[in-house]
Parts: structure tokens; C-alpha cells; sequence
């Protein structure tokens, strides 16, 4: 239907740091727990606002592909920390540009199919099958659920389960438009079993959805489910777009407490640890919320080991040069002022100790002088003032001795989601 913004470019963010915003605001109140319902944006919810105005939403990305089928199955960041205990992770550019594009609502991708071209919602309806295999919805809710081994190895049905506004492998799989969303949201046909579709992938994982508010927990198989997810990484995959789907069609206050499972049975039960890199890279930031990605990526710091890998926290703050300088220079100020100031008690007191000496030298002078005729005395003249040098050079002695002391002392300081529920 074109886009009226058409001939408006966004700039792509060249850098991991213009990707993520999680920090920049970090001084908000933290949110209450997520309510019923969802995909509302509150205060601190992104899309933030970006630097010049975006296309409208929807449509085929133009240049890159879904990253959760393509270019991650090709090897990119996730699923990565089966070498963390030999090399330090690093924060994946692909993945923040990615996720950031889908936090924004696709800036600079057009909606390119007519309004009427509804295949999601019309497979959702089960008025078509899904391609190439085939296969309805209602047949997939109630013949595949179980099924691990299906749903294991059949890599085409998770894009028409759980669309996005990005092409997958599935190229069959249409992509969502904006006009498609809106149209889903209102037909609870659909949405009923977009929740089924949602537990059905819920219990292949291990994790059963335990209220209408999205909390999950542990399935009754989950010891031998989280074996098979720790140990088959293209899972974290389909994690990834599940959690985008959700956040397409309503359901954003259902991506935290998944998040928050996945993190707390990766980091502090340790029973899917091979996920960990997953969900800090990708899972956390499917999510819109800043305040709420700040939750989760405290409470993964917590636990996180080792502590010094953990890469995801707020950025370290740069004093400003300025600040630096001053700093540097009152040591210096400080020490300069009380070398000056000692050497200003020493000069005094040198000019001290010079006028004894001059006081003495004249009493000896007026001792030795010829008296009067009148007396004259066989007593010998008294020694030269050595008595009136001791204490000169005592007093130098301590003088330098505290100049040496105080100098020291100045200078040590140069030297840390009821009616779905089954």
C-alpha cells in the first residue's frame, strides 16, 4: 500500500552502544510485576524515539535476513558459550542491530503486500495449511503436541506458528504486516490458538505455562527436556522468535517470565548453562521495556560466573578531562605548598640560629677586648662560643629532619497470561 514516509531514511546505528538504550535512563523507577493481557507500552518502553523519523512499520527487511533461521544457524552469537571458559564473551553487533531494528518496529521496512493477503491469520483460522507440508492448524495443536520428535526436526512450521515482519527459511511463510497484526489481535479464533501453538512449544522445551499472565514454570518432563535443550542450540533459535511473536501479537508482558526461567535455571540451578549466552544476547533484548531488561540483566549479574565475563551491565562512566586534571593537580599544589612552607621554617630558622651565632660572636668580641688598666686578671678568657654552635646545629638538624619528614608525608599519596488454559 506504499508508506507515505517513503522517501525518509533511518540511520542504521553503526555500533552495539547505539543499539542498546537499556542504560541510558537508568535513574527510572523500576516496574511492578507484569499484569494480564499485554503489548501496551509504558513509561520506559521502547521504541525509543530515533534520530529522524522511520518508515512506517512492516514488510520485508531490506537487506538483512531473520536473524533467528539464518545468519545464527550460520553461525553467529548465540548459543556461543561453549567457549566462554577460554575466551571472555563479546557483545554480538549483529544481534544488537538486529533486535534493536525489531524493538523499533522495523524502521525503514515497507508493509509490500496488499491488505487482503492475510495468509497468518487465515492459517490461524484454519481456513489454510501451512507450506510446503501441508498441514493445518487444529492437526498441528492436536497431532503434533507430544510429538518431540516432530517437532524436533521438522524446521517449517515455527515460522507460520509464530510469525514476524522478518522472512525466515520457510520462504513460503508470509511475513506479518501492521495491518495483519491489528487484524489478529481482534480475532480470538486466532488468538486462542496462538496461546495453544505457544504451551505446545512451552512443554517440547520442558516449561508448562502456569496462569493467563504468562508465568511458567517447570513441566512435569523437565529434567529430560532440558538435557535436549542444553544440548541442541538451534532451540535457542526458535526461543528467540517466539519471544519476538509475542511481543507482535499482544503478548509483551509474556516474554519477562520466560526470560527471567531461563536465566534462573541457566545461571543459578545450572541445568541449561549452554543457553546463557542465548538469552543475555538475544532473549533479554526482544524485550521493549528498558526498566524491565534492566531487572533481568541485574539479577543475571548476580549470578553470573564468572563475574568479570559478564559484559552486558551498565557501561563504565569517563570522568570528564577536566575533572582528571584537577584531580592530578591538587597532590601536586599540595605538596608544593608544604615544601614551600618548609622551606619557609627553615630559612626562618637558619635566620634564627644566625642571629644566636651573631649575639655570640659579639659577647665573645666584648670578652675578649682589652679592659680598663685599673683590673687586670690572670683569668683566662672563656672558649670560643662553642657552647651557642651545639644548639645551632641541633636545630638545623631537626629542622632538616622535618623538612625531610613533611615531605615524605606529602608525597605518599601519589605513590573499585483463563480461557486458554487448558
Amino acid at each position: 500500500m506504499g508508506n507515505l514516509l517513503g522517501g525518509v531514511s533511518f540511520r542504521e546505528p553503526t555500533t552495539v552502544e547505539d543499539c542498546d538504550s537499556t542504560w541510558q535512563t537508568d535513574s527510572e523507577p523500576e516496574p511492578e510485576e507484569p499484569g494480564p493481557g499485554g503489548g501496551g507500552e509504558g513509561p520506559g518502553q521502547e521504541p525509543e524515539q530515533p534520530a529522524q523519523p522511520p518508515e512506517r512499520a512492516g514488510g520485508r527487511p531490506r537487506a538483512s535476513p531473520a536473524p533467528d533461521e539464518d545468519a545464527e544457524a550460520a553461525g553467529a552469537e548465540q548459543g556461543g558459550d561453549s567457549t566462554e571458559a577460554t575466551a571472555k564473551p563479546k557483545r554480538s553487533f549483529y544481534a544488537a542491530r538486529d533486535l534493536y531494528k525489531y524493538r523499533h518496529q522495523y524502521p525503514n521496512f515497507k508493509d509490500i503486500r496488499y491488505q487482503n493477503d492475510l495468509s497468518n491469520l487465515r492459517f490461524y483460522k484454519n481456513k489454510i495449511p501451512f507450506k510446503p507440508d501441508g498441514v493445518y492448524i487444529e492437526e498441528v495443536l492436536n497431532k503434533w503436541k507430544g510429538d518431540y520428535e516432530k517437532l524436533e526436526h521438522n524446521h517449517t512450521y515455527i515460522q507460520w506458528l509464530f510469525p514476524l515482519r522478518e522472512q525466515g527459511l520457510n520462504f513460503y511463510a508470509k511475513e506479518l504486516t501492521t495491518y495483519e497484526i491489528e487484524e489478529f489481535k481482534k480475532t480470538k479464533e486466532a488468538i486462542r490458538r496462538f496461546l495453544l501453538a505457544y504451551k505446545m512449544m512451552l512443554e517440547f522445551f520442558g516449561i508448562k505455562l502456569t496462569d493467563k499472565t504468562g508465568n511458567v514454570a517447570r513441566a512435569v518432563n523437565w529434567q529430560e527436556r532440558f538435557q535436549h535443550l542444553n544440548e541442541s542450540q538451534h532451540n535457542y533459535l526458535r526461543i528467540t522468535r517466539i519471544l519476538k511473536s509475542l511481543g507482535e501479537l499482544g503478548y509483551e508482558s509474556f516474554k519477562s517470565p520466560l526470560v527471567k526461567f531461563i536465566l534462573h535455571e541457566a545461571l543459578v540451578e545450572n541445568t541449561i548453562p549452554n543457553i546463557k549466552q542465548s538469552a543475555l544476547e538475544y532473549f533479554v533484548y526482544t524485550i521493549r521495556d528498558r526498566r524491565e531488561r534492566r531487572k533481568l540483566l541485574r539479577f543475571a549479574q548476580k549470578h553470573y560466573t564468572p563475574s568479570e565475563n559478564f559484559i552486558w551491565g551498565p557501561p563504565r562512566k569517563e570522568q570528564p578531562e577536566g575533572s582528571k586534571a584537577q584531580k592530578m593537580s591538587s597532590p601536586l599544589a599540595s605538596s608544593h605548598n608544604s615544601q614551600t612552607s618548609m622551606h619557609k621554617k627553615a630559612k626562618d630558622s637558619k635566620n634564627s640560629s644566625s642571629a644566636v651565632h651573631l649575639n655570640s660572636k659579639t659577647a665573645e668580641e666584648k670578652k675578649v677586648a682589652p679592659k680598663e688598666p685599673v683590673e687586670e686578671t690572670d683569668r683566662p678568657s672563656p672558649e670560643p662560643s662553642n657552647e651557642a654552635a651545639k644548639p645551632r646545629n641541633t636545630e638545623k638538624d631537626s629542622n632538616a629532619e622535618n623538612v625531610n619528614s613533611q615531605s615524605e608525608k606529602t608525597e605518599r599519596p601519589r605513590h573499585n497470561l483463563s480461557e486458554f488454559m487448558e
